[in-house]
């Protein structure tokens, strides 16, 4: 045990976050993602919900303060559908976590899949909400 690591950062978990690089983007998926099918590296934090899982990612891990958007969402395949909730939980967990104002952008579904694949590495969450995933580029400290 260590002081200070919340409970839910695997070891596995923090050896990933500590080898990513700047540039390098993670996603943290919900529990309907094909994160098996799609990782180059499979993290598993199953039984963990993604806003509680990114409140203690972004304690660590520094978001690139050098492109116009650190973070992407998958879009709502239907376009007139609803914002999802989730969403505004990200964006006050984001503001909450930062010095910096944090611009989200949105990819289309099978866009997003792809630049999933190309991700230094899934976490496959329990995550119940629909959209939940969210794509973290990281930065320097």
């Amino acid at each position: 045990m260590l002081k200070g690591i919340p409970v839910n950062i695997s070891p596995e978990l923090m050896k990933t976050l500590m080898e990513m690089g700047h540039g390098d983007e993670i996603v943290i998926a919900d529990g309907n993602f094909p994160a098996s099918n799609l990782a180059r590296k499979l993290v598993r934090a199953d039984g963990h919900s993604i806003p509680e899982l990114l409140c203690s990612i972004l304690y660590f891990f520094p978001l690139d303060t050098f492109v116009p958007a650190p973070v992407t969402l998958m879009q709502t395949v239907n376009h007139d559908e609803e914002r999802p909730p989730i969403w505004d939980t990200y964006n006050e967990i984001l503001s909450n976590n930062n010095d910096f104002s944090i611009n989200m952008e949105q990819m289309e579904r099978m866009d997003f899949y792809e630049r999933a694949k190309n991700a230094y590495a899934i976490i496959a969450t329990s995550e119940s909400s629909l959209y939940a995933n969210i794509i973290l580029k990281k930065g320097v400290i």
